[in-house]
C-alpha cells in the first residue's frame, strides 16, 4: 500500500507538471514554427511527406514551416506535386538549404522557387536544372527543346512571382548554371543567407510576404517554439527502397530467388527472400514510372536463362539473355526530364555479370549431368523356380 500510494503521489505530479507546462506555453502566447527535413533524391515519398507536413502545420496554425532542404533532383512528377502543395499552402513555407555543403540542384530549384523565401546556409548551392533523361544524359533533338522551353517557363514564373531572378533562374534550367549561398543572395535567385535556424528566424522576423497565390502576411517568429515534423519511419523505408537502384537490385533478389526455389524445390530460404524481395519490389516499382519496353527486355532475359537450363542450346539462351537483361535494365525506369536519375551503369554491369556467372554455372552443371550415361538401376526379376520331375 505505501508503495502504491508513493506512485500515485508521482504520477499526479508528473500530470499537474505537465498540464502547468502546457498552459505557461499557451499563455505566453509563442508562435509555432515547424521544420520538415527533405533530405535526398526527390520522389513521391518525399511529396508525401511534405503534403503532410503542411497539413500538420495548417491543423496546428504554425507562424511558418521551414523545410531543411538538401537534394540533387529527382522525379519531375514529385516535383509538380511538391510545387503545388507549396503554392496552395495556408502557412507560409520557407526553404533553407542547410546544412553546410548541401545542395538544391534540379528539381529542387523548381520547389525551392515555390517557397515564399529562399534561405541558404553558407557552404551550400543552388542550380543546375537543365532536362536529362533518366540515363543522365542529354535528351536531344526537338523533343530537347520541347522539354526545356516548358522548364523555362514553369521555373520564370515561380522565380518571378515571389520577386526573384527570373532570368537566372532561366540560365540554371538551358545552360545549368550553378552558385553559392552568398552569389545567390546576390543575384536574388535566393532570398538571404543564415549561418543556422536560430539566426534565420531572427532575420525573417517581421519581414512581410506578399504571397501571390495565398494572402499576404507579416511574419512574427521572434522566439518562437520549434517542433521537428520529421519524416515518419514508414516513409523513410519507402523513401530507401524507391531509390532506382535499390528497386531495380529487390527486383533481381525476387526472380533469382524465385527461380531458385523452383529449380532445388524444397531449399525455402531462396523462396522466402524472393517472396519478400518480391513484395518490396512491386511497392517500389508502383511508385516509380517503368517503361514498358524494359521491363518486358528484364522479363524476357528471365525466360531466356530458365529455358536455357531445360534445352540443349549450349548456352546459347544464357547470352542472349544477358544481353537482354542489360539493354533493358538501361531502359527501365523513364524518371522524367528535371534531373531523373536512373540506374547506375555500375549496377546493370554488376547485375548482368551475375546473371552470366549464376546462369553459367547452372548451365554447366546442366550439360554434365546431361551428358553422362544412363544406367538400368532397376533390379532382374527372380527366375522362376524350376520344377523337379519325379521318376
Amino acid at each position: 500500500m505505501p508503495a502504491r500510494r508513493f506512485w500515485l503521489c508521482v504520477t499526479a505530479a508528473v500530470i499537474a507538471l505537465l498540464v502547468r507546462t502546457s498552459t505557461a506555453a499557451a499563455d505566453s502566447g509563442a508562435p509555432l514554427v515547424l521544420t520538415a527535413s527533405l533530405d535526398g533524391e526527390i520522389n513521391s515519398a518525399t511529396s508525401g511527406y511534405l503534403a503532410q507536413a503542411v497539413s500538420q502545420a495548417q491543423a496546428q496554425h504554425a507562424a511558418a514551416l521551414v523545410i531543411l532542404m538538401n537534394t540533387p533532383g529527382g522525379l519531375s512528377s514529385s516535383m509538380d506535386e511538391m510545387v503545388a502543395t507549396l503554392l496552395s499552402s495556408k502557412v507560409p513555407t520557407v526553404v533553407y538549404v542547410a546544412p553546410a555543403g548541401a545542395r538544391a540542384d534540379s528539381a529542387g530549384l523548381f520547389v525551392a522557387q515555390a517557397a515564399d523565401v529562399v534561405a541558404m546556409a553558407p557552404g551550400t548551392n543552388i542550380g543546375s536544372a537543365h532536362p536529362i533523361n533518366a540515363s543522365g544524359a542529354n535528351i536531344g533533338g526537338e523533343l530537347e527543346q520541347k522539354v526545356v522551353n516548358d522548364a523555362v517557363a514553369r521555373i520564370r514564373d515561380l522565380a518571378a512571382s515571389h520577386g526573384r531572378n527570373a532570368d537566372w533562374c532561366e540560365q540554371a534550367v538551358r545552360q545549368s548554371v550553378n552558385v553559392g549561398a552568398a552569389s545567390a543572395v546576390d543575384l536574388h535567385v535566393a532570398d538571404l543567407q543564415a549561418r543556422d535556424l536560430p539566426s534565420l528566424l531572427s532575420a525573417l522576423d517581421g519581414r512581410e510576404l506578399p504571397r501571390p497565390h495565398a494572402t499576404p502576411v507579416t511574419l512574427h517568429v521572434a522566439g518562437a517554439a520549434v517542433q521537428d515534423d520529421s519524416m515518419p519511419l514508414p516513409l523513410r523505408f519507402l523513401q530507401l527502397i524507391m531509390d532506382p537502384n535499390v528497386a531495380y537490385l529487390l527486383l533481381l533478389l525476387a526472380i533469382f530467388g524465385l527461380i531458385g526455389e523452383f529449380t532445388t524445390p524444397g531449399a525455402i530460404l531462396p523462396g522466402v527472400v524472393g517472396v519478400i524481395s518480391a513484395v518490396l519490389a512491386l511497392v517500389a516499382l508502383s511508385s516509380l514510372p517503368i517503361n514498358l519496353a524494359g521491363i518486358l527486355l528484364v522479363a524476357f532475359a528471365f525466360v531466356l536463362f530458365v529455358v536455357d537450363l531445360k534445352a540443349p542450346t549450349h548456352g546459347v539462351l544464357t547470352v542472349g539473355g544477358v544481353a537482354s537483361l542489360v539493354i533493358g535494365s538501361a531502359f527501365l525506369f523513364d524518371t522524367g526530364p528535371i534531373g531523373g536519375a536512373g540506374l547506375s551503369p555500375l549496377v546493370i554491369g554488376v547485375a548482368g555479370l551475375a546473371a552470366a556467372g549464376l546462369f553459367g554455372f547452372v548451365l554447366t552443371k546442366a550439360v554434365r549431368a546431361r551428358r553422362r550415361p544412363a544406367y538400368d538401376m532397376t533390379v532382374p526379376a527372380a527366375r522362376p523356380a524350376e520344377r523337379e520331375e519325379t521318376p
